[in-house]
């Protein structure tokens, strides 16, 4: 077998050598040359994918495409959308979720229960969604109503002892900056929710609701849309559905300073006038 000189030169781009990349995956440093010598490809479950995360690239552009077989007449429509899955979604690199997030120019689309792990693991989020819709992007959030039976039997189901509203209420106070925004859309649901969606244009991110299982440990699924009538325009039209049936989340109440409206970078705020004495 000839030697992978695509994965030589990503490690070497990314300065990880032989050592450091079996480390870091878990491996002993036998196989990481194997894999650049021999082309020999990893046959465990999920190693490709954590090896293109280690070095930042996409699992394509470091495995060779194995000849397909020729097609059954019953796989014929076998999806090529999937881009990768991870058996956790707390084992999606962070950084996964911000590209695509940074890279969306039309639409931004997030729906879950609390979501609360999104605004907490990228402190800079709220000003990203703003900045995109500056430049004309489409932002849709569909939090969970926190006084909604289904959010108390999702609490009841992960044994969170009473907590899951509250976690939504903390994701809606991450979310202040974002009402009033011009091009941002907030809203509350009472579905109960089998998926969670997070899309940027024509990537996606979607979690399957396990039962019984805290939300970090479930599945995580990465589309790329390539087809009309596929899986990520099966999981839009989910989104679409629930997001007809949200009321627009009431606009928080601050301590301090309460506004209406927030207005875009570059417009003049507008603020109430101060308390009568």
């Amino acid at each position: 077998m000839a030697r992978n000189d695509r994965l030589r030169e990503a490690m070497s781009q990314a300065g990880v050598s032989a050592d450091r990349l079996a480390e870091a995956v878990e491996v002993d440093p036998k196989s990481v040359w194997r894999w650049t010598n021999k082309g020999v490809i990893p046959r465990r479950i999920g190693l490709k994918a954590r090896v293109a995360d280690v070095l930042g690239v996409d699992e394509s552009d470091i495995w060779p495409t194995p000849a397909r077989a020729p097609r059954m007449h019953e796989d014929r429509e076998v999806t090529e959308e999937v881009v990768t899955v991870w058996a956790h979604r707390a084992d999606a690199p962070k950084a996964r979720w911000w590209a695509m997030l940074s890279a969306a120019e039309h639409n931004i689309d997030l729906l879950g229960y609390a979501m609360q792990f999104l605004p907490e693991d990228h402190s800079r989020l709220d000003r990203l969604l703003i900045d995109k819709a500056a430049a004309g992007c489409h932002i849709r959030i569909a939090l969970a109503d926190p006084a909604s039976p289904y959010v108390a039997e999702r609490d009841d189901e992960e044994g969170l002892g009473g907590t899951f509203p509250d976690r939504i209420r903390t994701t809606v106070d991450h979310f202040e900056p974002l009402f009033g925004v011009e091009g941002i859309d907030l809203r509350f649901h009472q579905t109960r929710m089998y998926n969670s969606v997070f899309r940027g244009d024509d990537q996606m991110f979607v979690t399957p609701h396990l039962y019984g299982l805290k939300g970090y440990r479930a599945p995580l699924l990465h589309l790329r849309r390539s087809t009309d009538d596929g899986m990520f325009d099966g999981f839009m039209a989910h989104f679409e559905r629930i997001w007809t049936v949200s009321t627009p989340i009431p606009v928080p109440r601050l301590e301090s300073i309460t506004t209406t409206t927030r207005t875009l970078p570059g417009r003049p705020a507008s603020f109430p006038p101060p308390p009568q004495s």
